[in-house]
Order: structure tokens, then sequence, then C-alpha cells
């Protein structure tokens, strides 16, 4: 019989790891880290609609999309300026600051780099925390040896630890470094059934081909129109991808193509795109 305890979903549970790329919801949710938060973390209601509206989303999917993101903890309602708008939470502000290393910064081991193991025995009555920490783990790119063994790189130990106690689980869980796994077979074998490679790297060719040939010199409103949605794409990848060393990986592997290609686009289109936005919300105090 399961409890009705509510795990705290705080902090690292916060990360919204469902928004499907290119809905209102998410595009609204990657405005709000990559713009609204390099305003102060406040925007009235009516630039973000014109923002969004950019972005091909009609004014009531915004509602609806802000409403959502309200439940999640991410905004709250604030007037500045005699407008009506949106303060990001300091919870949200966490969550961005968290996501830029990751969107940002893409991590890839080395050969000899140390690993964290976690294990966990989880009772019955703890069922719904239990399936959250699997969903959770497997959204921050750690893979699954067997049903109460996960496996991911030592950088990404600190977010385990933080998804573990936002869930009220550290009783029930062991983590270990290790340095040097044995496996049956090859190493490539063993990542190849504890990630889902191939997933992985469709989502990898996906961005790659839709993206690669857009790259060109545009205004600043026209650089905010092509790399939100770039960026909307690649923010979920480097969280499920955890950055596996090349000995691991299938020798065609497509990750650094897409990882190249993104960098490419922030070099090259998200200052003008803050540039506009600032502007934009500048004219309008």
């Amino acid at each position: 019989m399961t409890t009705d305890r509510q795990p705290a979903l705080a902090g690292a549970v916060l990360d919204d790891i469902d928004a499907r790329p290119g809905s209102a919801t998410s595009l609204a949710r990657t405005v709000l880290g990559a713009y609204v938060r390099d305003l102060g973390g406040w925007i009235a209601i009516a630039d973000l609609t014109e923002l969004l509206a950019l972005l091909d989303v009609p004014a009531q999917s915004t509602r609806t999309a802000i409403t959502r993101l309200k439940g999640r903890g991410l905004l709250t309602s604030e007037n500045r300026y005699g407008r009506a708008g949106y303060a990001l939470t300091d919870a949200a502000l966490a969550m961005f600051e968290r996501g830029d290393s990751r969107i940002f910064g893409f991590r890839q081991m080395a050969a000899g780099d140390a690993w964290r193991l976690l294990s966990f025995g989880i009772p019955e009555s703890e069922r719904a925390a239990r399936h959250q920490l699997r969903r959770r783990l497997s959204s921050i790119g750690c893979g699954t040896v067997s049903a109460g063994l996960w496996i991911y790189p030592e950088y990404l130990a600190a977010e385990a630890a933080a998804i573990v106690a936002a869930l009220e689980l550290d009783a029930y869980v062991t983590s270990f470094r290790a340095i040097d796994p044995i496996v049956p077979g090859t190493l490539r074998e063993a990542a190849a059934r504890w990630w889902d490679l191939d997933d992985l790297a469709a989502r990898h060719r996906s961005f790659y081909a839709r993206h690669r040939d857009i790259l060109d010199d545009l205004d600043d409103r026209n650089a905010f129109a092509r790399f939100t949605p770039i960026l909307d794409e690649w923010r979920i990848i480097p969280y499920i991808d955890p950055g596996l060393p090349e000995e691991m990986l299938p020798a065609d592997w497509p990750g650094p193509a897409s990882v190249h290609l993104f960098a490419e686009a922030r070099q090259r289109y998200l200052e003008p795109s803050r540039r506009w936005v600032r502007a934009l919300v500048d004219k309008m105090r």
C-alpha cells in the first residue's frame, strides 16, 4: 500500500523535463530563461505576448502557457511601471542558472574520468517517489545498469544528490565513486545497454539536419526569431546526453557535429537577440 506523502519537488525537480520543444509552453520557458532573466527577471504581459507572437505563438496559447508555468512555480504575477506582468521566482532563477552550465557548456568525459554509481532499494510504500527518482535520474543523463543501480559521470553527482534530497529518499540511497568499471563484453556494448544511444543519436542528427543550413547574418529582430527555436530544441539534448567518453560511443557518433552547430548559433545570434529584446522592452517602459 502506497502512502500519501508528497515529496518536496522544489529545487532540483523543478526543472521542466515535460514540455515538448516547439510547444507554446516550451518556447515561453526558453524565452524566460534566455531573455527575461537578462532583463532582471520581470516582463510585462504585453511584451511577452509580442515576443512569443514573433515565434508564431498565438496570444491564447501564450496565456495558456503562462498559466502552466505559474502552476509549476516559475512565475508570479507582479505589476511594475504601471503595467501588469510576471516575475521569475527564486526557484526559477536557480533552475535557469543550473541549466546554463548544461546548455551552454557541453561536458564530455575523457578516458579515466570518474563515474558515480547510485544504488537504491525503495519500499513499495514509496512507489510514487521511486518512480519520480527513476524518471528524474534519466532526465539528467543517468544510465540504468539494473533496476536499483544507476551510473553517471562524477560531474553529475551533485545534480543526482539534489534530486534524491528533494524527493526525500536519502535513507534508501547509497552512492559510490568508481574509476574503472569491469563489464561483460566491451564498454561500448555496456553503454548501449545502460543508455538509449539510438534515441540520443537520433536527436543529435535531427537537430543538425534541421539547423545546419540556416546560419547566416541577420538583423537583431530576426536573430531572435531564428535563435530561440534553436535554443528551445537544443536545451533538452545536453540534459539527456551525459557526455560519454569516445571509447563508449559508436564510431559514427553524431554528437560533436550538433554540439559545434549549437555553439556557432549561440555565438552568432544570442547577443543580438538579447539586444533586440532589451530595446523592445525599454521602448515600452
